[in-house]
């Protein structure tokens, strides 16, 4: 009661926050006149005097005025966009790391160019991070004109770029693309073998464009780059078979959890199906040796029992193509990871892919925590400004409109079943639509647009589809969903970013109706005035008729998602009405609803068709909401840990290899890792406070002519000296492991030498780190059993992680010094950086399984695991000669044959 007194009184925390920024954009304000003052030259000269005064010892806050006054000229000049003051004070909020709440259609982009210019002046680059590519190559090309007349450099990047387009673009001073790329970028550049041609910089700011969709929706699922594995192409088809014969009453399945597991009955019929396949090895499902089975099993089930054709996929061209769940787009190319994409492809009867295993991995809170200053811009962020602050320590600053908002929101409409709701939708849409409102229809699946279209043929009511089938024509539907009676249905928030503006868009209805018309020429000018007039009768009988009216055919699971549909209307104080339907058959209601409230109420007192609306309803509507919010926070919090815990860990690994690529020699870390290993094998066949008769002498033997390739007579050492000590045999292990790579390094002169160590300990690193994170994944699937044993799981995960880092580390430093030992060199060519294969990237939830992988050929990776001994390749064609018989002694026994066979020599020409 008091809050809310003293709310009234002096407003909310947010209202003083947003007042005390004010003065500012006076001071922005009182620069006006002076920038007009100002010809082009100089105006853009102004870069370059920041630069010098910022050199010079100024800070960007002093900066901060003077900078925003000559953006919002430059763009009054460059795009005839004048910023708001509300504007302005967008651009302080993103200036100080801040995420800035602002309505749709309140102009987000022109305000990210205030933010963006004044932190690219110090010329350590600014990324400009957007939810797709579309509007990453839009807004790269439409606010770029305001950095470019500034003087500044803009990149963009997309799909399909080179390494050499994606460094200049990230060399720009501004660089724009969407999430996925950055940190692919990011995982890619820690994977190569030199630091040339890595393409990113040291990381300066990154503004978000969407930030809810980026940390908040899509941080739910890490940024995933596999291999392929071996082909087990008939284990799925086979598991499959045996999954199609299970009955209901054999499986116990969890919607809420999106989790199925087999009851006991399920489990010994699924057994005796598997034993009679010759699946299963012995007769017990959870031995040991049926671990893989267990698990396509267990995937097999969740495709066949949870996934649904046309809702979480379909299948196009004899493909299965994922259905965004936040989108409702198709992920062409993007696979669900640990063989659930091919249990899917099993049950479908197309062609099996191989799966793939991981090779480098972060989540999006990570990523963009290594940011020095990170910023976003929203229309809905407010309902998570806890996990904002949390995770990322960004406060949500909500900016108020420019103008007061007119739209109307009325209450929930209910009714009894799927049917009744859809019928009274179809009504109301064909109702507002010949009085010439236009209708945006918010739908969450595939499946309910094209219900919903199927009642609107019926009513015959013209209208188009937004969904995953059309998404190639999205910005352009979305543009003119604004236009007279037009009637458009979106699944989900398909076509954030575009405007929709009333009475149609002119930009686009150019591109539309005249595409081949240069932009400038007076032909493309006189059509678009004649547009421009059209736009604006029409603009007028849509303000007549109530606006843009947005209508929800149910709840999403997230109150952030309706908000940004509600939002489409009423853009900068234009009349608007928005409405939500629902039913006791959506998902929310039947996953998440209270039985008691909706079911007893609700069956018993409404009639077949009939509907109610009450505040009340719409209350409890929230309170289930709230509930699956605080739920996918737990899920995306429960990422976080987890990949903290490997984070630490990759931070080590990947520090540890730019040190390798950056270093002249590495010689010192080779010697050192040497002596370690030396180290450990004595110290193991050798025990601290043991006597020499309790020594393993003919292992520890072994481990040296294995490990060092060198055979020496430990046992005599030992039976000649009394009184031998472990670190008197470490002594000299050393010095004759030394010697005799001493002798090797000799054969070849230095630079050549320096090469060969640091490719090899490049390619063991990550070899091993490849191999860790296929360990950490297996653990992190298991850990949560260790709750059974009063444990907690996270902590669990810390100790057992830790435990094989070590255990990594010692493999490297083994493996870097078994390697030196037993390669043979000749003389050619310096050694080339090693061939590594294509990979895939994905973005895959490890809780839900839901993610979106898409196949690069990126042109590097791992290398062969079994790391054949280093040879150095042959000289080039014209010094070996056309007669094979020359060629002896010339080309390296494992080097490929010259004659282009693709063989080694030694099993080519060069067999003996």
């Amino acid at each position: 009661m008091f809050g809310s007194l003293a709310k009234s009184l002096f407003g909310s925390s947010n209202d003083r926050y947003v007042k005390s920024l004010r003065s500012i954009v006076g001071k922005i304000n009182d620069l006006e006149p002076r920038m007009q003052a100002m010809s082009d030259e100089e105006l853009s000269g102004q870069t370059a005097r920041f630069r010098e005064r910022l050199e010079a010892g100024e800070t960007l806050d002093d900066l901060m005025p003077e900078a925003f006054a000559t953006v919002r000229e430059a763009s009054v000049r460059v795009l005839g966009m004048r910023h708001f003051d509300v504007q302005m004070i967008g651009g302080i909020v993103l200036h100080r790391g801040e995420i800035a709440e602002m309505r749709t259609g309140e102009g987000k982009t022109l305000v990210a160019t205030l933010g963006v210019y004044l932190n690219a002046l110090p010329g350590k680059g600014v990324h400009v991070i957007t939810v797709n590519d579309y509007l990453a190559k839009r807004d790269s090309e439409w606010m770029g004109q305001v950095y470019r007349f500034l003087g500044m450099t803009v990149g963009v990047i997309i799909p399909d770029l080179t390494d050499e387009e994606r460094r200049d673009a990230y060399h720009s001073d501004i660089t724009y693309g969407t999430n996925n790329e950055f940190g692919f970028d990011y995982l890619r550049d820690n994977m190569k073998y030199e630091r040339e041609s890595m393409v990113q910089r040291p990381f300066n700011m990154a503004l978000i464009d969407e930030v809810d969709s980026v940390l908040i929706d899509e941080a739910r699922t890490p940024l995933i780059i596999s291999g392929p594995t071996d082909d087990k192409s008939e284990l799925y088809i086979g598991v499959d078979a045996i999954v199609k014969q299970l009955g209901e009453d054999d499986y116990e399945k969890d919607e809420k959890q999106k989790s199925i597991v087999l009851t006991e009955d399920g489990t010994e019929r699924a057994e005796r199906l598997l034993e009679a396949a010759g699946l299963l090895e012995g007769s017990n499902l959870y031995d040991f040796e049926n671990t893989q089975v267990v698990h396509h099993l267990n995937q097999s089930l969740r495709a066949n029992k949870m996934f649904q054709r046309d809702i979480d996929y379909i299948v196009k061209d004899d493909k299965v193509v994922i259905i965004d769940e936040f989108t409702g787009r198709m992920m062409d190319g993007r696979r669900w990871s640990e063989g659930l994409h091919q249990a899917v492809e099993a049950k479908e009867g197309v062609k099996i892919e191989p799966e793939n295993q991981t090779l480098a991995s972060i989540t999006f809170q990570n990523y963009f925590r290594m940011y020095p200053k990170l910023a976003g811009m929203t229309g809905t962020a407010a309902t998570e400004a806890a996990e904002f602050y949390d995770i990322y320590k960004m406060n949500v600053v909500t900016i108020p409109t420019n103008l007061p908002i007119a739209r109307i929101d009325e209450d929930d409409e209910f009714y009894k079943t799927l049917n009744d709701k859809f019928i009274a939708i179809a009504r109301a849409i064909k109702e507002h639509s010949e009085r010439g409102q236009p209708v945006l229809v918010g739908t969450v699946s595939i499946e309910k647009s094209e219900l919903l279209a199927e009642f609107l043929i019926k009513e015959k009511v013209p209208h188009k589809v937004l969904n995953a089938r059309y998404h190639e024509m999205e910005a352009h539907i979305v543009a003119q969903a604004g236009r007279l009676g037009a009637v458009t249905i979106a699944t989900n928030m398909a076509g954030r970013g575009t405007d929709i503006q009333l009475g149609g868009n002119l930009e686009f209805r150019m591109l539309d109706e005249y595409p081949d018309l240069e932009e400038g020429t007076p032909e493309y000018e006189a059509r678009a005035e004649k547009i421009r007039a059209e736009i604006e009768v029409e603009k007028q009988k849509v303000l007549e008729a109530g606006g843009l009216f947005v209508l929800a055919t149910e709840r999403h699971e997230s109150r952030r998602i309706d908000n940004q549909l509600r939002g489409r209307s009423g853009r900068q104080g234009d009349p608007g009405l928005s409405r939500f339907y629902l039913s006791l058959d959506d998902d929310l209601l039947r996953i998440f609803g209270p039985d008691t409230l909706f079911a007893k109420m609700m069956r018993s007192n409404i009639g077949d068709g009939e509907a109610i609306g009450s505040k009340w309803l719409t209350k409890a509507i929230e309170t289930a909401q709230k509930k699956v919010e605080a739920r996918n926070y737990d899920i995306r919090k429960q990422v976080v840990e987890y990949d903290d815990v490997m984070n630490d860990q990759r931070k080590v690994v990947y520090e540890q290899r730019s040190d390798i690529m950056d270093a002249e020699t590495v010689g010192d870390v080779v010697v050192d890792m040497r002596h370690e290993t030396i180290n450990a094998i004595v110290g193991e066949a050798c025990p601290p406070g043991s006597y020499p008769e309790q020594w393993d002498v003919d292992g520890l033997k072994e481990r040296v002519a294995e490990i060092l390739n060198l055979e020496l007579p430990v046992d005599q050492w030992i039976e000649q000296e009394d009184g031998i000590e472990p670190e008197m045999i470490e002594d000299r292990i050393r010095e004759q492991a030394d010697a005799m790579l001493e002798k090797k390094a000799a054969e070849l002169d230095a630079l050549t030498w320096s090469q060969v160590e640091k490719s090899i300990l490049l390619q063991n690193l990550d070899h091993h780190w490849k191999e860790h994170l296929a360990m950490l994944d297996s653990l992190r699937s298991i850990i949560h059993l260790r709750a059974y044993a009063q444990k907690t799981p996270i902590n669990e995960y810390k100790q057992e992680a830790f435990a094989l880092f070590e255990r990594m580390l010692e493999n490297i430093r083994e493996d870097v010094t078994k390697t030196l030992a037993m390669a043979q060199f000749q003389l050619a060519a310096p050694p080339p950086l090693p061939e590594v294969p294509d990979f895939i990237t994905s973005h895959f939830d490890p809780l839900t399984g839901e993610d979106d992988t898409f196949d690069i050929d990126a042109g590097f990776g791992q290398p062969d695991p079994q790391m054949p001994p280093f040879q150095i390749p042959q000289p080039a064609g014209e010094e070996l000669g056309e007669d094979p018989a020359d060629w002896e002694g010339k080309v390296g026994r494992n080097s490929p044959c010259p004659c282009g066979s693709g063989r080694k020599y030694k099993h080519c020409h060069g067999a003996l």
